[in-house]
């Protein structure tokens, strides 16, 4: 899932000509690729007109992020009281994809949805010369072994090489709706894209009487352009409970995010139990900007956090800040602090005046001791270390705190992400910087980038979701600027930074401090509609991006959020309906 850099499949699709629009080429280019007659987007030799040409228009004006390649499928399929779901060959992990799908797609239909499992083994999936799935998306099943399944068939192929680990196939007929893929995180993306082919009233919790429950015409091939594709929350600032958190990771979901960064640290309080520094959540933990009780997760909740996260493929990356943003922690323990005096604790909005005691060897003890439970709980590849506006601290303490904590986590297995500050030090092979700027030039970021350290893009003019829409924006914040929508999707990851190398860029991530988010309402509205933007820079190939045509299928989700429940910015930038 966290393979380092972009898709190769994704770079591939990407290069095609986009004469016809972006995602009719697409649609010629995997045409002629899987063998289409006469490399059309048609299923007989036509344009990107007619059956071919409404398959694309439907996909194109529904799906975010937009889908790498689509050309006509076998027919439309109707999800009807006698519709199952189908797992072909009966693979486990296949199977939790399906009972997911099922608990999808129940509650607005009202129907049973049985998962069962086909005849045969899903891995005997016929494949073309070119690694395509071909027998696995026959309008009638999925593989020789599924052929007479029905309904919706989820199966796993043991080849389709250019799908990668994340990418699937979607391929609608009469009697069933096929997503084959080599992993079931690409079961799972597949589904995501289904739900979003259905009418938005799929999305309602309650049974939505006489409701046509059709799959328009669609073949589709998927897979993404980056393989991090992250959301920072932030805990700190203002406590999120379990269920906050986890209806947020649904959320992410939706749109094919596939890392949830959890900022867990920071002055206004600290929110997960460690086990041999107690006080850090039980006083650290007890405040909130603004003066509220604040809270802390046990070390139970934050693994039925990853556990429910993992379910929906995304790998949580907590990341415990320093040496700023510290002062929770100071006010804990005295002991962390260079004169021994605790700090009081902190409820305001300020930043860049604490900073942990970088001489002094407990500070050590302490970050091995934290850095060693947090990547107990934490099955993902990644420990986010901070190292921002630590302003409090000197050059030479920041570079001896930031390489010495290097090498802590890398004892217990993890690599290393860090905000782009962190460069300044001599980040470790396999690193992350994590660019949070607003400007086009970043020396620093691009040098390091030059001697092998990853970046990940997080631009807060672009990214920072709780940068105000406008002036008038009630929550938010400014100081990066105002961020509307178009801002927010209107940019590209590999371009941001002037003279990035190819390739450094492994990935995008969306940001949300919750200074002034404290409901749920709240993030959610300063999240959309500008998180599906990002997921789209993040997941569709690059020649894809066009914001005429992005706003056409962002206006289609807002029926999705409002029978979700979802609270949204109603953009003029967008025409709602």
């Amino acid at each position: 899932m966290l393979a380092a850099g972009a898709s190769a499949a994704g770079a591939r699709v990407a290069g095609a000509s986009v004469a016809g629009g972006p995602v009719a080429a697409r649609a010629s280019a995997q045409a002629t690729r899987t063998g289409g007659s006469g490399g059309s987007a048609s299923g007989t030799g036509g344009s990107a007109s007619g059956t071919g040409g409404s398959a694309v228009r439907t996909v194109s004006g529904r799906v975010i992020p937009v889908p790498a390649a689509v050309r006509p499928g076998g027919g439309a399929y109707r999800i009807t009281a006698d519709s199952h779901v189908v797992v072909a060959g009966g693979d486990a992990r296949a199977r939790r994809v399906a009972e997911y799908a099922a608990g999808l797609l129940r509650p607005a239909t009202g129907y049973a949805l049985p998962v069962e499992t086909g005849r045969g083994a899903g891995a005997g999936a016929e494949t073309g010369t070119d690694g395509t799935a071909t027998g696995a998306a026959t309008a009638t099943g999925a593989g020789r072994g599924a052929r007479r399944a029905q309904g919706i068939v989820l199966t796993l192929l043991t080849g389709d090489r250019p799908l990668g680990d994340e990418g699937y196939r979607l391929r609608t007929g009469p009697r069933s709706v096929v997503i084959a893929a080599r992993t079931a995180a690409g079961l799972f993306h597949g589904v995501q894209t289904l739900r979003q082919l259905l009418p938005a009233a799929i999305e309602s919790r309650t049974a939505v009487a006489h409701a046509a429950w059709i799959v328009p015409d669609a073949d589709i091939t998927d897979m993404p352009r980056y393989a991090y594709r992250g959301m920072m929350l932030d805990l700190a600032r203002h406590f999120l409970t379990v269920a906050q958190v986890e209806r947020y990771i649904d959320e992410l979901a939706r749109y094919k995010f596939d890392v949830l960064h959890l900022h867990l640290t920071d002055d206004q309080g600290w929110r997960i139990a460690i086990a041999s520094w107690p006080r850090l959540a039980s006083y650290g933990g007890s405040i909130e900007v603004g003066g509220g009780p604040g809270g802390y997760w046990t070390q139970a909740d934050y693994r039925e956090v990853v556990r429910y996260a993992a379910d929906r493929f995304l790998t949580v990356v907590p990341e415990i800040d320093g040496p700023g943003h510290t002062n929770a922690a100071l006010a804990s323990y005295a002991g962390l602090n260079c004169d021994g005096v605790a700090p009081p604790l902190y409820t305001g909005t300020k930043v860049g005046f604490s900073s942990l005691c970088v001489g002094l060897e407990r500070t050590y003890d302490f970050e091995s001791d934290v850095l060693r439970e947090v990547a107990a709980l934490t099955p993902g590849p990644y420990l986010h270390i901070g190292g921002d506006e630590a302003h409090a601290t000197s050059r030479a303490d920041y570079v001896t705190f930031v390489d010495r904590v290097q090498r802590i986590a890398g004892s217990y297995g993890k690599k290393v992400i860090g905000w782009h500050q962190i460069d300044a030090a001599h980040p470790v092979p396999g690193a992350l910087a994590q660019y949070w700027g607003t400007g086009g030039d970043q020396a620093q970021v691009v040098a390091a980038a030059r001697a092998g350290t990853g970046v990940i893009m997080s631009p807060a003019n672009k990214a920072y979701l709780d940068m105000k829409y406008t002036p008038a924006t009630v929550p938010g914040l400014t100081w990066a600027g105002t961020v509307e929508v178009r801002d927010s999707y209107d940019w590209d990851p590999a371009t941001y930074l002037t003279g990035m190398p190819a390739g450094a860029v492994h990935g995008v991530e969306a940001a949300l401090w919750t200074e002034t988010l404290a409901t749920t309402p709240q993030l959610e509205y300063m999240t959309f509609p500008r998180l599906p933007g990002i997921a789209e820079i993040g997941w569709s190939p690059a020649a894809t991006h066009d914001w005429a045509a992005y706003r056409v299928r962002l206006a289609a989700q807002a029926p999705r959020w409002t029978a979700a429940g979802i609270d949204y910015y109603r953009s003029p930038q967008v025409d709602w309906p």
